[in-house]
This record gives C-alpha cells, structure tokens and sequence, in this order.
C-alpha cells in the first residue's frame, strides 16, 4: 500500500497500489477500480481524477480491430464434418 510522509503536506509517496481509475464519459465523473476483484470501489463528486490512483488503459481502435478481426476468423472457420461411410454394394448392383 502507498505511504504518506508528513501529515498534512498533501502528497503521497508512490502509486496507490492493485486499484485503477477510470472516466465515464455519459457523466464525466472517475470510478475507482479494484485490480483483484474488478469491483468498483468510489466514484469521484467533482471532474478531477483521483490523486494517485492509475488510469486504466483504455482499449485503441488497433487492439479492437485485432480482437475483432480474431472473432471474425473463429467464426469463419468450418467445422469439422464427419466422413460418411462408403455405401455397401447391394446383392442387386452386384447382379446388374
């Protein structure tokens, strides 16, 4: 877990560690994340980010297009079909 130094200077020694922070854009607001459980912990009153808290990565429009394009490819392969038996030459074929 982090540390404060002097009490009441205001700052904190390190990154606050396994939490995150992420915005969301309809309110505007930052929600902070536990890394273990995924939870959301708080949500912040005001615009301004948590202090200390990391940012999430936010996923890039490359990341998704590879995660897209690996669903469409999965979804694109055939599945495996079973061979069928050769047909049994009937006493009638043999005949004809």
């Amino acid at each position: 877990m982090a540390k404060n130094k002097t009490p009441g200077d205001n700052r904190r020694a390190g990154a606050v560690k396994k939490r995150s922070q992420i915005r969301n854009k309809v309110t505007g607001t930052w929600t902070k994340r536990d890394a273990k459980s995924g939870k959301f912990l708080d949500v912040k009153a005001d615009p301004k980010p948590f202090k200390g808290v990391r940012k999430a990565k936010a996923a890039t429009a490359k990341t998704a297009a590879k995660k897209g394009a690996a669903r469409k490819a999965v979804a694109r392969k055939p599945a495996a079909t079973a061979k069928r038996p050769a047909a049994k030459k009937t006493a009638a074929r043999k005949r004809a």
